[in-house]
């Protein structure tokens, strides 16, 4: 798809827009990521970035398919989904990273403060409402991979949205640990696991009925995948990697799929 009506060699962040209206993804221009919608086929590439847009990803589209928000030179913006009606989200901070809509299209979930200095914000699409749910407690939110050789250079944990849009999950640093926290819009933090010393938790996936949470867990230096159950906290371990191997990014099987 992207060698038809190339506009450039390297491409990522391919997403679905709602309603199979095509793909939303992120071109390198000139040195500069761009957001472009393209065609099913590949077809009509359009740059949305509106005019002198900087460099951009954390690019997706609102779940009725009529704006598109992304972070560009580390700033907020919100556009119609054909890069109209461009809008930055003020947040006061230098550091805006990587927005995610909620499940009813009503706000953005985004780390937000300095570089490696970074917290859950929400925020309504219009700018509005501005809030912190939460302080990261000095976790700089970036998986280092040293412990495993043929990882790259890291990877950034983020903030998640449960399906419902009623809580957020993400990840902090308590003592010497990172671990696991839901809290509500309101700001009330809960946190779900208290591991050993040592332990690092991180890129945590609500399951699509809510009952559920898995993600990965470095514990005793292994990365390992675990799942919770929300309703009493429980754990269970569903990788056994030994040293020198690590296991990330776990997602859920959409609803609906039945495979045999």
């Amino acid at each position: 798809m992207t060698g038809v009506e190339r506009v450039s060699h390297y491409n990522s962040g391919l997403f679905f827009h709602p309603e199979g209206k095509g793909f939303g993804f992120t071109p390198l221009i000139n040195g500069i990521s761009k957001p472009f919608v393209m065609d099913l086929d590949g077809r009509n590439k359009v740059d949305v970035s509106g005019n002198g847009g900087g460099f951009a990803y954390g690019y997706s589209a609102s779940p009725d398919g009529k704006y598109i928000s992304y972070h560009e030179n580390y700033q907020i913006y919100v556009s119609n989904a054909n890069g109209s009606n461009k809008k930055h989200i003020q947040t006061g901070n230098p550091f805006d990273f990587v927005p995610k809509w909620s499940p009813d299209g009503k706000w953005l979930l985004f780390v937000s403060g300095e570089h490696y200095n970074c917290h859950p914000h929400i925020v309504r699409a219009d700018g509005t409402g501005l809030k912190k749910l939460a302080d990261r407690g000095g976790y700089r939110g970036v998986i280092e991979f040293l412990d495993v050789f043929d990882f790259h250079g890291g990877s950034s944990d983020l903030p998640v949205w449960r399906i419902d849009g009623t809580l957020v999950y993400f990840t902090a640093k308590v003592d010497k640990n990172v671990e696991l926290f839901q809290t509500t819009l309101d700001g009330n933090a809960t946190q779900l696991t208290k591991s050993s010393p040592g332990s690092q938790h991180y890129h945590p996936q609500p399951s699509p009925d809510g009952k559920w949470l898995v993600y990965g867990s470095m514990r005793e230096g292994v990365r390992n995948i675990f799942v919770m159950n929300l309703s009493d906290r429980t754990e269970k371990r569903i990788t056994d990697l030994k040293t020198g191997s690590g296991a990330m990014w776990p997602y859920w099987q959409p609803l609906g799929l039945n495979p045999k």
